[in-house]
């Protein structure tokens, strides 16, 4: 009894001459670990790197020896591992291990065309007539940004049909029963076309959108299920500048033909074409807050630089420091180009600006100028993982901009059964 006393009279003694010798702020890194956290099969990276400057600090665990290495976890479970200081328990940390997922990074220069659920509303105008001007659809309270579904119960996809509705009912002097969808809601409403002056087709008064394109980046694809993940933020209408609900679309292998430059006040762009081929390469099936995801037709698209499958890492395992992308500046060549990450938050909750980056390669800011538009989703590695995408530039400073983490968009695009962010959120 009396020896379990002065050992832990012991401990305390060290763990005040810890502090006293000038190592408070190891000893505040330590206090700050948290209770539990999630690790990668065959990881204990996160503990191990939090302790390392303690030496007073050892570490345990309540499972079985073999499932406790020097490298890290085993394929065994560790419920719990336990911090020591000079033998006295001093925290305990709950520990959930995932299995590895590896996929395969992009880099590739691609288009995209979506087609939207139903036909988008754009604007209003006015529709001169015999009577005066008017807009029947913002009369019927149809507001920018909603998506017309159907109208007469017919379902909508194309611009097209639209034209061939509202004439028949003019024709006819009825109104349309139009759906529309807006934010999550669904309203029904009627609208009654209008003849313009001097010509003998009928109008709604309604500017309307059925497709958009771009150019991106692609982040990553998984060669087992063919699921990939591109762009790392949502696409939205140029005019409304709300995401755009997809119905359908592809990406196409595209070829990077000129770059502007991005300056303060200017973030710069890509400008691309479809290839000869116009090779679709897979399909569009989400646009989320986090990109674009489909399905590839084949697996087997290549960057020539990183073409075998490559661990991701979690949130809480990107570091500060030096890490890589992968983008085509010109033509369709991938590059590999070397960027700073500035700061990485091990986030909770979905969010896409999860990490602040920095180009700092010399040849892409002589290419670029930084971060441009189109290099979106471009894949960021640090020490041999995926750790994110890239997002977003900062308009004032093209050399910098956000990056999320890739945990995120795995999780929309479907590819990991066993791999969760709420987990990892639950863990953090």
């Amino acid at each position: 009894m009396r020896g379990d006393t002065f050992r832990k009279v012991i401990g305390v003694f060290v763990l005040l001459l810890v502090i006293s010798l000038g190592f408070s702020n190891e000893v505040r890194e330590w206090a700050h670990i948290p209770t539990s956290m999630t690790v990668f099969e065959g990881e204990l990276t996160p503990i191990v790197e939090a302790t390392e400057s303690l030496k007073a600090v050892t570490v345990s665990t309540n499972q079985p020896a073999q499932a406790f290495q020097a490298s890290g976890v085993s394929e065994n479970d560790v419920e719990q591992v336990s911090l020591e200081v000079a033998g006295i328990p001093v925290k305990s940390i709950d520990v959930t291990t995932l299995p590895k997922k590896e996929v395969i990074p992009g880099g590739q220069s691609i288009g995209v065309k979506l087609n939207t659920e139903g036909v988008l509303v754009v604007g209003h105008h006015l529709v001169e007539t015999d009577d005066g001007s008017a807009s029947p659809g913002e009369t019927a309270g149809i507001e920018v940004g909603d998506m017309i579904t159907e109208i007469d119960g017919h379902e909508i996809q194309r611009m097209s049909q639209v034209g061939e509705y509202v004439q028949a009912a003019g024709d006819e002097g009825r109104t349309l029963n139009m759906v529309i969808k807006r934010e999550h809601q669904t309203f029904e409403k009627e609208l009654t076309p209008i003849k313009a002056k001097g010509e003998h087709s009928y109008r709604m008064g309604l500017y309307i959108r059925d497709s958009a394109a771009g150019v991106g980046t692609l982040t990553f694809y998984d060669p087992e299920t063919k699921k990939y993940g591109a762009l790392g933020h949502v696409i939205s209408d140029v005019d409304t500048q709300k995401p755009i609900v997809v119905h359908d679309g592809q990406i196409i292998r595209s070829s990077v033909t000129s770059i502007e430059k991005g300056s303060n006040g200017d973030p710069g762009e890509k400008l691309a074409s479809l290839s000869d081929k116009r090779e679709i390469l897979g399909s569009i099936e989400k646009n989320s807050s986090f990109g674009i995801f489909g399905t590839l037709k084949e697996a087997n698209l290549k960057n020539n630089i990183h073409d075998k499958k490559m661990p991701v890492a979690l949130s809480t395992h990107v570091k500060e420091g030096p890490a890589k992308i992968l983008t085509v500046v010109e033509g369709e060549d991938v590059e590999e180009y070397d960027i700073e990450i500035v700061s990485s938050v091990p986030q909770k909750q979905p969010a896409t600006k999860g990490m602040v980056i920095k180009v700092t390669d010399p040849k892409l800011l002589e290419a670029t100028g930084g971060i441009v538009q189109g290099m979106s989703g471009s894949p960021i590695i640090q020490d041999g993982k995926i750790i994110g995408a890239v997002t977003h530039v900062f308009v004032n400073d093209p050399t910098s901009g956000y990056g999320c983490h890739i945990s995120w968009m795995l999780e929309e695009a479907g590819v990991t059964d066993h791999f969760s962010n709420k987990q990892e959120a639950k863990a953090s």
